[in-house]
């Protein structure tokens, strides 16, 4: 049997022996699911990401302009970047899934390295989140289509409807920004008070076209540090259509990138996570599977770039 690709070709590594890394590529397929035993809708997003991304990996010797440099001037350097696969889950599993995730994050933020999550559905940052207790204070930068803010869904609070909700109540993230908002899907008009209430900033895609990136990032501390959360379905459909719920309008990859780049100059970024691609729908070309591939990478290039200011 063939082993299995590395996100964009990078050295393997496992969480138990890392020392000189600075960036951690990890997968999870889900965390939390709604339906005990059924697989997560992008369970198989983590092998398909990093599948797409061999299109481009044997060219990030060349000039990128979607970061203003080259993101490996020198292969055989792999600038402090390592893959260490991915988290075992599984759909009968919550708990040890939230577990797993939670102890693998831990273990990379411990060595000094920042993760970056190629999920899995939208339930994989909760966990995530939590390995941050002792790395914060956070402000979370959200693209989505939806708020993310329900409680108890079909009995399951740590659902993927509930992401931000239970991100908010970590004591260190005192920030959040979630742009992209658009459409139907995001419950309630009581879910877009209570994120407001808290202190969120919903910045509807409508808006973020009209005033630009950084009024969209206004609040994020300046020196501050950033958690990036992309469900990729607040892209839209029209570049990235395999998502779960695709929503009419929304983000150009121009746009994300633009995001990506103007909160790097305001603040660190210290995580990424990347979730609900759903392989199943996109097309036989999983030009989908490129484009969320392209965005990792391109969020790698800027901490390593700012890592090494």
């Amino acid at each position: 049997m063939a082993e299995a690709k590395t996100f964009i070709g990078l050295p393997r590594g496992t969480l138990d022996r890392l020392s000189d890394q600075r960036i951690v590529v990890l997968g999870a397929s889900e965390a939390s699911p709604y339906a005990l035993g059924t697989a997560s809708h992008s369970a198989q997003a983590p092998q398909v990401l990093r599948e797409a991304s061999a299109e481009f990996a044997a060219s990030l010797g060349q000039f990128d302009f979607d970061l203003d440099e080259t993101l490996f001037p020198n292969r055989d350097e792999w600038r402090g970047m390592v893959d260490c696969g991915d988290v075992p889950t599984s759909a009968f599993e919550s708990k040890a899934n939230r577990e797993r995730i939670e102890t693998a994050v831990r273990q990379v933020l411990s060595a000094g390295a920042i993760p970056v999550m190629l999920g899995g559905d939208d339930s994989v940052p909760i966990p995530m989140l939590q390995a941050y207790e002792g790395h914060g204070p956070l402000t979370i930068l959200q693209i989505d289509a939806h708020v993310d803010w329900g409680d108890v869904i079909l009995g399951n609070p740590l659902g993927y409807g509930s992401t931000m909700r239970r991100a908010a109540e970590l004591p260190w993230v005192t920030g959040m920004v979630q742009v992209g908002i658009r459409g139907l899907g995001s419950g309630g008009s009581w879910q877009h008070d209570d994120a407001r209430a808290w202190g969120s900033k919903l910045v509807t895609s409508y808006a973020l076209h009209a005033r630009g990136f950084e009024e969209a990032l206004a609040s994020v501390p300046d020196g501050g540090r950033c958690f990036i959360s992309i469900d990729v379905d607040g892209l839209d459909p029209a570049v990235l259509p395999a998502v779960a719920m695709p929503t009419p309008g929304g983000l150009t990859y121009e746009d994300v990138v633009g995001l990506m780049r103007a909160a790097a100059r305001k603040a660190s970024i210290v995580g990424l996570a990347l979730v609900e691609y759903v392989p199943d729908r996109d097309d036989r070309h999983r030009l989908s599977a490129l484009t969320a591939a392209r965005i990792a990478a391109v969020a790698m290039g800027l901490i390593a770039a700012a890592q090494e200011a």
